[in-house]
């Protein structure tokens, strides 16, 4: 798994969210481009929600491992 999108080098601008960690609820930034993060505050890896890309980017399969990418595959068709 990548510590960034490879498929985010045809973005032009990264967009922002933020995210509430699972585990102390502080705030978690996100961008597009990323896709882990973890809390500044307790070290919690937060996932960025890229099941969509799953759908287009041909980097999808290798970005996410094996495992990652054919749950959220499943989870899609669900």
């Amino acid at each position: 798994m990548f510590d960034h999108c490879p498929g985010s080098a045809n973005l032009r601008t990264p967009t922002l969210s933020i995210k509430k960690c699972p585990e102390c609820d502080r705030d978690v930034e996100l961008f597009s481009s990323d896709t882990k993060v973890a809390c500044d505050n307790c070290g919690f890896v937060v996932y960025n929600d890229i099941a969509s890309c799953v759908q287009w980017c041909e980097h999808a399969r290798e970005c996410l491992g094996e495992e990652e990418y054919n749950r959220l595959v499943k989870k899609k068709d669900e």
